[in-house]
């Protein structure tokens, strides 16, 4: 192969490699994450641990994903059912379906928590009924899962950099003018002090089985990668998508953590729904960066939904096409059952958050954890030590 087709080839590479990324970036990045609730609940909220646990949840993040999208390269299987059929093998019968119901509590939770999420946003900013603004989050969400996984992986990517750009614009300035406050929430906490919103000791097993427990319902979004892993052409992309997901991850969560140390004993934080805006209103750049940190919440929430909704459409398209032996009507219908199935689970998601039901949602959280626990983090762990890695 000459040099100049050699450059070809990585140059058609890279964008995959960033597209894999940037997908289970924006999986786990949403408008929980944008808002900061999520990183003071499992992380902050348990001492200066907070520092040092993200190396292992999105170490464990990118391991498992990199598990989970090496195993679908290789068996050639690019939707979350045909996965586990095959990963299960004997036990398919019982672990597939209950990876079926570990999934629906995903729709159930993550992808309504997204919609009632954005659709809040929406309404604080512009003054919309909170129904009308979940409506346009269902809209973007529908018009993006539409089209399929190429797509869904272009707008991941898109949407990665205008997160990461965003907080950075919101999280920098901030890090540096309250600088004084950040050490000085270390040295509490170091002494024992916990932040307004802990009830926590400062322990380190808390902190840890925290950090595990926020792990365990990230990786039910795993399955969201193998639909995408079918344009993949060389083992190689797969493992240095890996290397990307565990720096954009990591990166994004640890700048978050830093920044929000700085009101972490501030007195408003503890009646505050978004503290990201916390600590710009006690910052620098209110005025400007308020409508920022509500843009990433908007989001973060829809690129979230988007890609889960995408998982179980690909999943519900595929069990249909598999038993079609017609190239041509399998070809010229594709797009009308990615339509149907689309607005099937979009609805779902939509007609869930109408509810506002907050409480159920973070039970739902609790659930997924132990749902993922029970169905992926330990068939995996099982598998790779059964097989000695040799079937990935």
């Amino acid at each position: 192969m000459s040099k100049e087709k050699s450059l070809l080839v990585d140059k058609n590479k890279m964008p995959l490699v960033m597209g894999l990324a940037f997908v289970a970036f924006t999986t786990q990045f949403g408008g929980g994450f944008a808002s900061g609730a999520q990183i003071y609940q499992y992380f902050i909220n348990y001492g200066v641990w907070c520092l040092l646990l993200p190396l292992l949840s999105q170490g464990l993040y990118a391991l498992f994903f990199w598990y989970g999208m090496r195993y679908a390269y290789k068996h050639k299987v690019y939707d979350y059912r045909s996965f586990s059929d095959s990963l299960y093998g004997k036990t398919r019968p019982v672990m597939s379906n209950l990876y079926e119901i570990c999934y629906l509590i995903m729709i159930g939770t993550a992808s309504a928590a997204a919609f009632a999420t954005g659709g809040s946003t929406i309404q604080t900013l512009f003054g919309l009924p909170y129904w009308l603004c979940t409506l346009i989050v269902a809209a973007f969400i529908f018009f993006i899962a539409l089209f399929g996984t190429s797509v869904v992986r272009r707008c991941a990517s898109t949407l990665s950099v205008l997160i990461i750009v965003g907080l950075v614009l919101v999280l920098v300035p901030n890090i540096i003018s309250q600088w004084g406050a950040i050490t000085e929430t270390l040295s509490r906490m170091s002494s024992g002090e916990m932040s307004v919103l802990s009830s926590e000791t400062g322990a380190f097993m808390p902190a840890l089985w925290s950090a595990v427990l926020y792990f365990f319902f990230q990786l039910a979004s795993v399955s969201v990668m193998y639909q995408h892993v079918e344009a993949v052409t060389d083992v190689k992309q797969i493992n240095r998508a890996a290397v990307g997901i565990f720096l954009c991850n990591f990166l994004a969560m640890e700048l978050s953590i830093i920044g929000l140390l700085a009101i972490a004993f501030v007195a408003e934080l503890a009646t505050a729904s978004v503290p990201m805006l916390v600590l710009v209103q006690n910052g620098v750049g209110a005025g400007i960066l308020t409508p920022i940190i509500s843009l990433l919440i908007i989001l973060g929430s829809i690129s979230t939904a988007v890609n889960m909704i995408s998982g179980i459409v690909t999943r519900c398209v595929n069990a249909i096409e598999r038993r079609m032996t017609d190239e041509k009507k399998i070809a010229s219908g594709h797009l009308s059952r990615n339509a149907v199935f689309t607005l099937i689970f979009t609805f779902l998601a939509f007609a869930i958050a109408q509810f506002g039901l907050m409480t159920v949602v973070k039970k739902g959280y609790a659930y997924l954890g132990y749902a993922a626990f029970i169905t992926l983090f330990v068939p995996f762990i099982v598998h790779a030590i059964a097989t000695k890695g040799k079937e990935i």
